[in-house]
């Protein structure tokens, strides 16, 4: 049972406007990357971004960012991100399971009141500050873990999520139980994106599709959802996180460089054309609820009081 201090919203997201979860129905579909490409751009964008990746079974974010000997500490406010861009318009910072285990070939070998533990801890207790967008990279699939995250972000308000998928069937099957999870928990799924959707080429920048495509699209429109893209395998982008930290520039501006900057643009624009209302409003609106739910439990005859007026 939850304890009173966990009733509504989270101190620590006081400060943020939008909430934006991203799910994959199965591993390997790219979701780490479309998270980072989601921040890359909101930041490029002159946003003020943050990153939390709860991806128990394999956290990736910290080796997209070159951030792999990167580590997070404690205060006695709570957890403090690390910065990835500060200066000039927009900023990016980042909170990862990755910075607590070490070497990526550690694995996470917790039990599940262990996982609810620290899914709780990031979630509550990271201090972000004034952040416009929070991005939260999740596990794949649909497991505890999910229904402990819809858990602690329950009175937040979150805009939605954001459902990855490839092109190949086994894939697209696998979005439609994410899909219909979505729908069980109430989250507002804000779209779909087909990843790693043809081949671009990176000398003449054209596009093949070596797989098949299009069942990202076809998916949407059976779950009536937006479809807000697709998006090529790209080996310069690849290139470009693994060189990142030989680089004079920043990622964020390697990215705003690069062919898929353009195409994630498109992406970004629908995602902010659904008008998604600031949360700040509506977790106002619960917390007033709350504590006059408190104040009415508190200003209540107790069950002793009723037994003994009797």
């Amino acid at each position: 049972m939850s304890s009173q201090e966990d009733l509504g919203p989270a101190p620590s997201l006081a400060n943020v406007e939008h909430i934006i979860l991203i799910l994959s129905g199965k591993g390997g579909v790219g979701k780490s990357s479309i998270t980072t490409q989601t921040a890359l751009t909101l930041c490029q964008m002159g946003y003020k971004v943050g990153v939390l990746d709860i991806d128990l079974t394999g956290p990736s974010i910290p080796r997209m960012f070159g951030l792999e000997d990167k580590s997070i500490y404690q205060t006695s406010e709570g957890w403090m991100p690390v910065k990835v861009k500060t200066n000039g318009n927009g900023s990016l910072s980042v909170v990862s399971l990755g910075f607590l285990i070490g070497d990526r070939g550690n694995s996470v070998v917790w039990r599940g009141p262990k996982k609810t533990a620290m899914i709780k801890q990031f979630i509550r207790d990271v201090v972000w500050g004034d952040l416009d967008y929070l991005l939260i990279d999740t596990p794949p699939g649909t497991s505890d873990e999910h229904i402990s995250i819809a858990e602690q972000l329950r009175f937040c308000e979150p805009d939605g999520a954001i459902i990855v998928t490839t092109p190949q069937s086994v894939a697209t099957a696998d979005v439609k139980k994410e899909l219909n999870f979505c729908k069980k928990v109430n989250l507002f799924i804000l779209g779909i994106i087909e990843n790693m959707s043809g081949f671009l080429c990176p000398y003449c920048e054209e596009c093949t599709n070596i797989f098949s495509s299009g069942g990202g699209k076809i998916l949407a429109e059976q779950f009536n959802v937006p479809y807000l893209g697709n998006i090529p395998i790209d080996p310069n982008f690849v290139e470009m996180i693994e060189n990142q930290n030989e680089q004079e520039l920043s990622l964020v501006e390697l990215y705003a460089n690069s062919s898929l900057y353009t195409i994630y643009k498109k992406i970004i624009a629908k995602i902010l054309q659904q008008n998604c209302p600031s949360r700040l409003v509506e977790t106002n609106e619960i917390i007033d609820k709350l504590n006059n739910t408190k104040l009415i439990m508190q200003n209540s005859p107790s069950l002793d009081n009723l037994t003994e007026n009797n």
